[in-house]
């Protein structure tokens, strides 16, 4: 894990703690979107309500290339749960952004 994503997991652990997620883990799915084309979301979250989530985390929003956000856009359209951007704010907080669907 690079130390963006460390901070991401410990986020994710208070939050399961606190009873706001059920489980995560870390690079477990890789998404094939086409013929020698995948992608590997950092992140998979399920929330308090059961939601599956892949949450990709990112410095900040520039940080996403095209080539990320089209791959991203096609698994999004493939499966059959929400995908994120996730970025840290400056106050240690983290906003979400949905991609797709």
């Amino acid at each position: 894990m690079t130390k963006l994503e460390h901070r991401y997991a410990a986020y994710l652990d208070q939050q399961k703690l606190a009873g706001a997620i059920k489980w995560w883990a870390f690079e477990r799915v890789k998404i094939k979107i086409a013929k020698n084309t995948h992608i590997t979301l950092d992140f998979f979250v399920l929330t308090d309500l059961d939601e599956l989530q892949a949450r990709d985390t990112k410095a900040h929003r520039e940080a996403v290339t095209d080539d990320a956000l089209a791959k991203t856009k096609v698994a999004a359209e493939l499966c059959p749960w929400r995908f994120f951007y996730v970025y840290p704010r400056e106050d240690g907080g983290w906003d979400m952004e949905q991609v797709g669907r």
